[in-house]
């Protein structure tokens, strides 16, 4: 018996089936065409600026273009939140502990990180140490690997923060497990992160910084929270219900709002903290839905928390898509 008649002698003892199976492929195939017919794509903004913070709480280093990779925005040798300042025993240190932190600058050139800060000789150091040791550190209560930087370096930095205890800076390396970013939250749990708070990528509007700006006596700039990627040619908020982007090769899905804490506080330039504003005026208007409180507590919401599906290349200039079906 040929094949040809072999198909059509089991069709013909369970017809029933092969039409299920039939059916069900025939199905499979128009709500394919089905959903990549309906994929909307609506201009939505353009990239205005693109922010890379090396140094957890130092200074943003501005870029024209940067690499959109699953832990976050690289250019060349400058990864965001891949250098942590520690404690001796790899306890996490940022602006909310140490808020002259925001004035150290991390850059890189010629495979050598260079630290620089006002008043401060320029410290240099090689990228690469694999004679130093990795520490173990607790960044949010989650640990996470660091390879240290060097004793040079921790008197650096403890000089320019005068501070009366010993810091170290650590570095995470491709190699190392990156972490999930928070326990128990499924939502949370597709992706990871160096030492970001929560996110690769965080997403903010120009027209939402001027908004906020107009409410305050002294305005504030888009360095004082710190996104990776600044919208603008949009309205306030708008990036609140934008789910899904497509920003030229590259895709992110938005996971959650920004819930701002007491980091907002500390003036960029000064280095200064006043433990009020700019957040007492967001939690005036910017509060969650009763229905989101055991996500985001009394904090309030201020730019917008993406992953990245797809990588590729970010450029300022680019046209901001958003993608819904």
């Amino acid at each position: 018996m040929d094949l040809r008649h072999a198909v059509l002698d089991a069709f013909s003892q369970n017809k029933k089936a092969a039409l299920l199976i039939g059916g069900a492929v025939l199905g499979l195939g128009l709500g394919y065409k089905y959903l990549r017919k309906t994929e909307k794509v609506v201009r939505v903004g353009v990239v205005s600026q693109l922010l890379i913070h090396p140094l957890k709480s130092g200074r943003a280093v501005s870029v024209a273009l940067a690499e959109c990779q699953k832990i976050g925005l690289k250019f060349g040798e400058l990864q965001d939140r891949h250098w942590l300042m520690v404690t001796e025993d790899g306890h996490m240190v940022t602006g909310r502990q140490e808020p002259r932190l925001v004035l150290v600058s991390l850059t890189c050139e010629g495979g050598h990180v260079c630290l620089n800060s006002a008043g401060m000789e320029e410290l240099r150091f090689p990228v690469k140490q694999p004679e130093n040791a990795v520490i173990d550190c607790r960044v949010f209560g989650k640990d996470i690997q660091g390879r240290d930087c060097g004793d040079e370096v921790s008197r650096w930095l403890t000089r320019v923060l005068e501070a009366e205890k010993t810091y170290r800076l650590v570095h995470f390396e491709h190699q190392m497990t990156a972490r999930r970013p928070t326990e128990g939250e499924t939502m949370f749990q597709k992706y990871e992160v160096a030492y970001s708070d929560m996110a690769p990528v965080m997403l903010l509007s120009e027209s939402s910084v001027k908004d906020l700006s107009s409410k305050l006596e002294k305005d504030v700039t888009v360095e004082r929270f710190r996104p990776n990627i600044v919208i603008s040619d949009c309205e306030a908020f708008e990036e609140d219900s934008w789910e899904a982007l497509q920003i030229g090769s590259v895709r992110l899905q938005r996971v959650m709002s920004c819930g701002r804490c007491i980091f907002t506080t500390v003036d960029p330039e000064t280095g200064i903290i006043s433990r009020k504003e700019p957040l007492e005026t967001l939690k005036s208007y910017r509060l969650c839905d009763p229905s989101e409180k055991h996500i985001y507590k009394s904090s309030p919401l201020f730019g917008q928390l993406h992953t990245v599906n797809k990588t590729g290349i970010l450029q300022v200039g680019d046209v901001v898509y958003k993608i819904s079906r």
